[in-house]
This record gives C-alpha cells, sequence and structure tokens, in this order.
C-alpha cells in the first residue's frame, strides 16, 4: 500500500552541497527563499566536486583542476565542524563560507574559511582541517558524498535535493541550475514546478546549454 504524506506537515528537504560551487551556492538561496513561505525544513549535507572528479582530473581543463584543489580545504573544515558540532552548524556555516567564497568572490581561501568559522560561531581550532592531508574525517565525507551520489547517479554534480515523494519514498535530482536566485513568488513557483516534473513516474531529464554565468547581484 502505497503511503500518502500529510500535507500539513513539515517537508523535509534534503540538500547535498560543495562550498565552492556557485550553481549549488544559487540553489541553496532558492531553497531557503521556500522556506520563508513553504512548511519545509532544509537539512545540509556534504558533497564534494573534488571527491567527484578525483578519478578523471587529468582530463578536466586546467583552470578546473585548479579549483578542485582548491575545493578540499572549504569541504574538509565543513566536514570536521558537522563531525564535531553535529549538522544543525551546517546551515550557519554554508551561509558564511558561501557569501565570502561566492557573493564576494573573496575564493576558497584560509582566511575566508577562519572568518566564515568565527561568523558561524564555530571554535578557530577547526580551521586546522582544512590543510590536514590525512583528513580525520574522510571517511564520513566520502559516505556523505556517495549517499547524495546514489540518489541521482554519477554524471551530476551539486547541487543534489531530496524530498518525500507520493509513495513515501524519497524523489531526489540534481539542480535546479538557476541564475539569478529566484525570489518570492518565483522561488515558490519554480520550486512547484520542479517538484511536480521530479515526482512525475519514468521522468529523468530536462536540459538546455547554460549561456551566462552566475549572477550573485541580488544576493546580500
Amino acid at each position: 500500500m502505497s503511503q500518502t504524506t500529510d500535507p500539513a506537515a513539515t517537508t523535509p528537504v534534503d540538500f547535498w552541497f560543495d562550498p565552492v560551487c556557485p550553481w549549488a551556492w544559487m540553489a541553496s538561496r532558492w531553497v531557503l527563499e521556500v522556506q520563508k513561505v513553504r512548511d519545509v525544513e532544509v537539512r545540509w549535507h556534504i558533497m564534494s566536486l573534488a571527491v567527484l572528479n578525483e578519478s578523471r582530473l587529468d582530463q578536466l581543463p586546467e583552470r578546473y583542476q585548479e579549483l578542485m584543489g582548491r575545493a578540499w580545504a572549504p569541504v574538509q573544515v565543513a566536514t570536521a565542524a558537522w563531525q564535531k558540532h553535529g549538522a544543525d552548524v551546517l546551515g550557519g556555516l554554508y551561509t558564511a563560507l558561501g557569501t565570502r567564497i561566492h557573493n564576494r568572490d573573496e575564493g576558497p581561501t584560509r582566511e575566508v574559511i577562519a572568518a566564515a568559522l568565527e561568523e558561524a560561531g564555530l571554535p578557530a581550532e577547526l580551521i586546522e582541517y582544512a590543510d590536514q592531508e590525512q583528513f580525520a574525517f574522510e571517511a564520513q565525507l566520502r559516505a556523505s558524498h556517495q549517499e547524495g551520489i546514489d540518489k541521482v547517479g554519477q554524471d551530476v554534480g551539486t547541487p543534489v535535493i531530496a524530498l518525500p515523494g507520493p509513495d513515501g519514498g524519497q524523489i531526489a535530482f540534481f539542480g535546479p541550475v538557476v541564475t539569478p536566485t529566484p525570489k518570492g513568488e518565483d522561488a515558490v513557483r519554480l520550486w512547484d514546478s520542479v517538484v511536480a516534473i521530479a515526482s512525475t513516474p519514468g521522468f529523468y531529464e530536462l536540459k538546455r546549454t547554460r549561456t551566462v554565468g552566475p549572477d550573485f547581484g541580488n544576493l546580500p
């Protein structure tokens, strides 16, 4: 027997992100816009573009290879924060990181990560995980990453979003890839459309070529 979702209940939305991914950042701000007017609870999870691309790094453009090298530090610090202080700290830390890395174009530097930790009210010593070659929480990082990927398949990146479906299972999808971040009614209209499409049995893909880069102009 299929299980129906109580329309009055809070809808958990699981969101996998890499702090350096601009498209995940745009989508994360969109989900937070939706949360203002819909009874949804965003639950943040770690995934890693560096992990996703490590087996094909030499096939990537040089500029992207350089970004993958810099991507380890913020995702390791975020993972350490999660492991030591619980998943509830991830939302605030992600906002502090993303605002600096993307909106202010400061990049994923050690100084930026340290400032984000301070803003999020987290211990300054977590910055030491940024440069840890034998990362203490690598297994947890990879497990969280794999959990997100297993929901949508290898041929995607960040973000991955999962929410309850009409049959009681989860609907998961990569994206949306959107710029600028929809606000207000536009955010809710996109949410309703994405959920409707993703919940259609047998639906897998709808895509067009991106003609512009991420626009952070309407984000604080």
